[in-house]
């Protein structure tokens, strides 16, 4: 009964304006453990974005015997339950979460999709790797999609970047020029060089970092091109590439 009746004091003071009141009830539902998890589920749904972010700090406080009940929740009614079920299954960075945040990938809320992806990056597990590729076609995840797979670094989203080197999409474009060169794949090399007179200065100085990983001094000429270039930091950049790759001003 007092058990109870503490549990219920701190899910109320969790709502509390507070914030350092919040944080220690928080604290108090994370000492408390599974017998907190149903009532801060249920907090996933109020209308304040701030308690809904005060119950996922205290479910993940709680650790590992949430992660299926937010397991089940990613299946709930409410698209915010889902949300935040979602976000909490990030913060804990468990890879048995990974099959069912890729499943959240297509939910039919783009706040769940978001928040989905999010989590995919904080754990950064290969196996998501096909299902972020796909992301690339969503209008709405493809620049996060393209930000966690720069992360993850996987040959299997070798092609796919490629694509997104060469689209439309000037944030795809940088995350891609940048995660061609973590992943080392030969194939980038010309896509690469062709980002190289991108219109974006910062797709330009991350395709040249990137040929610099790839070590192929085929790049030299066209880096040679970007010591000319208008903006000072690509500019710079080419220098250290060219260093890098064994090149002498006048070779």
């Amino acid at each position: 009964m007092a058990d109870s009746r503490r549990l219920e004091q701190l899910l109320s003071a969790l709502r509390d304006d507070n914030e350092g009141l919040r944080n220690h009830a928080a604290d108090g539902l994370g000492r408390m453990g599974d017998s907190a998890i149903p009532g801060l589920i249920e907090m996933f749904e109020d209308d304040d974005r701030v308690i809904r972010e005060a119950a996922v700090s205290a479910i993940v406080r709680i650790g590992e015997s949430a992660i299926d009940p937010l397991i089940e929740a990613l299946d709930d009614d409410e698209w915010a339950v889902r949300e935040q079920a979602a976000s909490a299954l990030g913060h804990l960075k468990q890879s048995r979460a990974v099959p069912h945040l890729v499943r959240a990938l297509k939910d039919r809320d783009g706040g769940v999709r978001t928040a989905a992806v999010w989590a995919l990056e904080r754990i950064a597990d290969p196996d998501a790797v096909p299902a972020l590729v796909d992301c690339l076609m969503d209008a709405m995840l493809r620049e996060d999609a393209a930000r966690v797979l720069k992360k993850i670094g996987d040959s299997r989203a070798t092609e796919a970047l490629i694509d997104g080197l060469r689209g439309a999409n000037w944030i795809v474009r940088r995350h891609a020029a940048e995660a061609l060169g973590k992943i080392g794949d030969a194939i980038g090399f010309s896509p690469l060089v062709e980002a190289l007179t991108d219109e974006d200065w910062l797709v330009r100085r991350n395709a040249a970092e990137s040929l610099a990983r790839l070590g192929d001094r085929r790049a030299i000429e066209p880096v040679v091109a970007l010591l000319e270039d208008e903006n000072e930091m690509v500019r710079d950049t080419a220098e250290g590439v060219l260093a890098c790759l064994g090149w002498k001003s006048g070779s």
